[in-house]
């Protein structure tokens, strides 16, 4: 027998429904769910000792929240705030940092460091790195770009987003691109494995056997993925590759393709080719916008979860391992799934062009 419990817990039917309440809070507060089992473990009649038996915790634990609740209820197992330090920085100093990362660089160098920041703050170091990670600032970063001059731009981005989130009847939509002169590159000394405590490894240098092209689309609405390599990626491949396109769909449908503007694919015998086969339907991206094509998505997945870390010691052993690759995916079968509308990307393209308009007519 545990000895006799110090406080007696009674529980309202209000108190005992919030407690069971917060026993399902394991997964985001497991400290104050575990609090809640505590009591209403309590509240049954058992002794601390069983309770913390039970539960498997300190008796002195289970003593000082039922002391707790009998004081101050429900409202006695919530954390309360915590004596500190006062503030060594103030809001001007924290206002000061911001403003100088974002609106100034130190001499001779193109970003701030937080040490260089903390010497022109009077700060430490390491209070620069919270105060730029609360503000989200990351002058060590830096991004490219390219906006699309294409003076079809708005019409190429509506017609393409159309096809993604309200697709024709009777109709398949491919998103295709090539991936040219993928390298089958051998590391020059034998990976080591990946063990306890350590990570891969890998030689920095390599030994080439040469490169293939990976002509690729992606159908829309499966998430599936027909692949055909080449040596090269001319007009005459390409034509090929929808061949290979015109084969796999039925007869019956409508077969839409969105794509850069690579002259390939605005060469004379592609337009020949076109006019012989009705049904199909190119859809161009904007100029440097090629995050605008679906595919691009799966060639960035096919890049870092079979190439980057791979080696192949000829074209044949690369080539298995690609059309390896878009089998498993194809096996998954998931569609990758457009959200952003028309709207959405024009009015985030507008609002970033007046920022940068703002910022350089500030200068």
């Amino acid at each position: 027998m545990g000895r006799p419990r110090k406080v007696t817990i009674e529980l309202t039917p209000d108190e005992r429904d919030e407690l069971e309440a917060l026993t399902r809070r394991a997964r985001t507060n497991r400290h104050l769910a575990l609090r809640a089992k505590l009591i209403l473990s309590s509240a049954s009649g058992l002794s601390d000792v069983a309770v913390a038996a039970k539960h498997r915790v300190n008796n002195k634990t289970v003593g000082t929240w039922r002391k707790r609740f009998a004081e101050r209820r429900l409202e006695g197992l919530y954390d309360e705030p915590r004596v500190g330090r006062p503030r060594e920085i103030t809001d001007e100093q924290v206002e000061a940092v911001v403003v100088q990362t974002l609106e100034t660089t130190p001499k001779g160098r193109t970003h701030w460091s937080t040490r260089k920041m903390a010497e022109k703050a009077g700060i430490s170091h390491s209070s620069v790195g919270r105060i730029w990670r609360a503000h989200g600032l990351k002058p060590h970063i830096v991004r490219g770009f390219k906006l699309s001059n294409d003076p079809q731009f708005i019409a190429k981005v509506r017609d393409v987003v159309g096809l993604y989130m309200n697709p024709p009847d009777h109709a398949v939509v491919f998103s295709l691109d090539e991936k040219p002169q993928i390298q089958a590159l051998e590391r020059a000394q034998p990976v080591l494995p990946m063990d306890l405590g350590m990570p891969e490894r890998q030689t920095h240098n390599y030994i080439r056997h040469g490169t293939l092209d990976l002509f690729a689309a992606l159908n829309v609405a499966t998430g599936e993925v027909i692949a055909k390599t080449t040596k090269r990626h001319r007009a005459k491949e390409f034509i090929a590759f929808l061949r290979v396109l015109d084969d796999g769909v039925e007869d019956d449908l409508e077969v839409h393709v969105i794509l850069d503007n690579l002259a390939t694919h605005k060469a004379p015998a592609v337009k020949r080719w076109l006019l012989k086969h009705p049904r199909f339907q190119l859809h161009f991206t904007p100029t440097y916008a090629s995050w605008l094509n679906l595919v691009e998505r799966f060639f960035a997945l096919l890049t870092e979860e079979a190439l980057r870390r791979g080696s192949h010691t000829s074209i044949p052993q690369l080539r298995n391992a690609i059309y390896e690759y878009v089998d498993v995916h194809n096996e998954e079968g998931k569609p990758f799934v457009w959200t952003k509308t028309a709207d959405e990307i024009l009015d985030k393209i507008r609002e970033f062009g007046e920022r940068t308009l703002k910022v350089h007519g500030d200068a």
